[in-house]
């Protein structure tokens, strides 16, 4: 092999090494990245669940002092994150907002119970889990009815078990990648010094 050759030759393997390693840095910079947003994951899905709220009717004949003792006893259950009453007039103005101001004119007195407005702590956020709490909720007396969307629960927890399965395989189509690169890299450092290796090989190393 003549001197200019070899300087080819070594030029093409820079090139191949530079171009090897740029490669590696990048997958290895985007296997980070996933691994990152995997373990951030957990965080974005229970500030999401976490602000799925449940409406707890009162019965009509229920007042302000009725809501905060139940309050009282909701905050005894390990499932419960907050809880906000809605006092009548507040819900009379929610009410007007939607169906106008006039809308209290058909009835002689106000149909608008007290209400309560409930989050739950993330680990109770499914379809499973929420129909036992409704049904806890349901046992005072005091309540009239436990609404929430189901669709938006069920929406919610599908989507965040695609993204984190796409996640995973992306994760490991990027490992799969970078252990291909840095085999090519072996190969290719050691194609490179075969000569070497084979002169070695003469001498008894």
């Amino acid at each position: 092999m003549g001197k200019s050759e070899a300087n080819v030759l070594n030029r093409r393997l820079l090139r191949s090494y530079f171009s090897t390693i740029l490669s590696i840095s990048i997958v290895l910079f985007f296997i980070g990245l996933a691994g990152l947003l995997v373990l951030n994951a957990n965080s974005v899905s229970n500030y999401f669940k976490e602000n799925i709220e449940i409406s707890v009717i009162l019965s009509v004949e229920s007042e302000q002092e009725d809501a905060l003792k139940l309050v009282s006893d909701l905050e005894q259950y390990p499932f419960l994150k907050d809880s906000r009453i809605i006092s009548k007039d507040e819900g009379v103005e929610q009410m007007e907002e939607l169906l106008g101001e006039d809308f209290l004119d058909v009835f002689e007195t106000s149909p608008i119970p007290v209400s309560i407005d409930v989050t739950l702590d993330a680990d109770y956020v499914s379809a499973d889990s929420l129909e036992v709490v409704r049904a806890e909720i349901g046992q005072s007396s005091l309540v009239d009815e436990v609404v929430y969307q189901r669709s938006l629960v069920d929406a919610l927890n599908a989507n965040l078990g695609r993204i984190s399965l796409v996640l995973t395989v992306f994760i490991a189509l990027l490992l799969f990648i970078s252990f291909v690169l840095i085999n090519n890299t072996v190969r290719l450092n050691v194609f490179a010094k075969r000569f070497t290796i084979h002169t070695m090989k003469l001498v008894g190393a």
